[in-house]
């Protein structure tokens, strides 16, 4: 039964509270389920919808699943720790492998991705980034990558046609060692980068290629690495889901 006196808005807020201090305290861990919408309206003194609502609105925050047979299940929460300083870090020759599936190799995870190469006029926002003139065309490299099998990320990253179109970035293979190693190769080492990170909701593809759950936002991360003459090579646009990533940036005053 509603509590009288009780705003129904209250309510459904104070059941909510108490599921997510359970779930942050790890008194529910990823994978538990939640207590039934009976028992919860028995614990709490609050109507099945005053229940339903707090359950919505912890859907909403990414911490809990509803499915029809298991009813609602606390989320794995297992995000991947980025540092993107590092991929200007040097690595030994003969050891280098891209720096996405370095981060997830390093932490006992496996990676793998789906690759697509074209060639293509970028969208205005890219061909202002790289510098290019009107009508002047790109190579991209549109990648869905996985984690342990599981969609993660994607990462659509475009180079300047006339610079790599005789090279393997503009071949549909992966490229074990990375696209960096073959600017490197090809004269054009980055050495200076700029990021842009923002967050939205993501799009309808971008939920269906990522297998998102309802009310999962994503960070989108733009960087644009600079050769030694400060002329764009790569523009790379990362589109993160947000509780599937951790970006974390260590900084050195010298």
């Amino acid at each position: 039964m509603q509590r009288v006196g009780v705003a129904r808005s209250t309510l459904y807020q104070q059941v909510a509270s108490e599921l997510r201090r359970a779930i942050y305290s790890g008194e529910l861990r990823p994978g538990d389920p939640l207590p039934t919408e009976a028992d919860l309206m028995r614990k709490s003194n609050v109507s099945r919808n005053t229940v339903r609502l707090a359950l919505g609105e912890l859907v909403n925050e990414g911490l809990i699943s509803r499915t029809p047979r298991r009813g609602s299940v606390v989320r794995e929460r297992r995000p991947l720790l980025l540092y993107p300083q590092k991929e200007l870090e040097p690595q030994p020759e003969g050891g280098r492998q891209e720096a996405f599936a370095r981060a997830v190799a390093e932490v006992g995870r496996k990676p793998s991705q789906d690759i697509e190469v074209a060639i293509v006029e970028p969208p205005e926002d890219i061909a202002t980034r790289l510098a290019l003139p009107d009508g002047e065309l790109a190579v991209v490299r549109r990648r869905l990558r996985y984690v342990d099998d599981q969609p993660f990320n994607t990462n659509d990253s475009y180079f300047p046609l006339s610079l790599v179109q005789n090279s393997e970035i503009a071949r549909p293979a992966d490229i074990t060692r990375g696209a960096n190693r073959v600017l490197e190769e090809l004269g054009h080492p980055q050495v200076r980068m700029v990021d842009d990170i923002s967050a939205r909701m993501p799009t309808s593809e971008e939920v269906s290629r990522l297998k998102l759950e309802p009310g999962t936002p994503v960070v989108v991360h733009v960087r644009v690495g600079y050769d030694p003459e400060d002329m764009p090579v790569r523009v790379a646009v990362s589109v993160l889901p947000a509780d599937k990533h951790l970006i974390r940036y260590e900084l050195e005053r010298h």
